[in-house]
């Protein structure tokens, strides 16, 4: 399937401050993903590249975009509350740009953390769920479960992909929570896959099939949320 070029548009969080963003839609497209980048990279890394295309060829389209510190070329991520301002400003973009879609909001690592911190302080207008790519519980070497306390108040369907081996989220703390989240929260388990979703040479798999996997998962689930 072709992959539809991606479409670029400024997306204003203030009068005073605006972000770029990444749309990518067809008119086969059945729900609309908005999708922020984690910590250490920005909407242009190839793995957001990969992501998007392969929702694309799935039927969802996507809306990346930057948090305001990776749009100012900084390398220390913004204050939460700033963080947060961004993903409303996206999600409110994304129902403009894409107003038949479905929305549904999340990210890579701290971009979901923050879309889901967001959307426990005050719903997201328009989300339907939130999809994590590899949620970060907690940093790597310090296992805990108090970044999930929010997740409580979230009152809409969730999906964590999640890989076996991820250092960010040890699965005997991670299945807790989410079984704790109860029907709201369905955690898909991605065999061998680290934090990135990479997997060694010895497991028999590489990074495609692991990625297809995950956004198979996605598909799915976008489905059954959005009916």
């Amino acid at each position: 399937m072709k992959t539809e070029a991606a479409e670029s548009l400024r997306i204003e969080i203030s009068p005073d401050e605006a972000v770029s963003g990444l749309v990518v839609r067809s008119p086969k497209s059945r729900a609309c993903y908005v999708f922020a980048h984690g910590a250490g990279a920005g909407m242009t890394h190839a793995s957001m590249e990969i992501v998007a295309a392969g929702l694309a060829e799935r039927g969802i389209a996507s809306l990346r975009y930057q948090f305001p510190y990776m749009e100012k070329g900084s390398k220390r991520p913004d204050a939460p509350k700033v963080a947060h301002a961004a993903v409303r400003a996206a999600v409110a973009e994304a129902a403009r740009c894409c107003p038949a879609l479905p929305l549904i909001a999340g990210g890579r690592s701290f971009g979901g953390r923050m879309t889901s911190q967001a959307q426990a302080l005050s719903p997201l207008v328009g989300v339907r769920g939130l999809a994590f790519l590899g949620f970060p519980l907690h940093p790597a070497g310090k296992p805990s479960s108090d970044r999930a306390k929010h997740l409580a108040d979230v009152k809409i369907p969730m999906l964590f992909l999640q890989g076996t081996r991820d250092a960010l989220a040890e699965l005997s703390l991670l299945e807790p929570v989410v079984k704790g989240l109860e029907s709201w929260a369905t955690l898909r388990l991605l065999d061998g896959a680290d934090h990135s979703f990479h997997v060694l040479k010895s497991s028999g798999r590489n990074g495609r099939e692991v990625m297809g996997e995950a956004l198979d998962a996605f598909a799915a689930w976008v489905d059954e949320v959005v009916g």
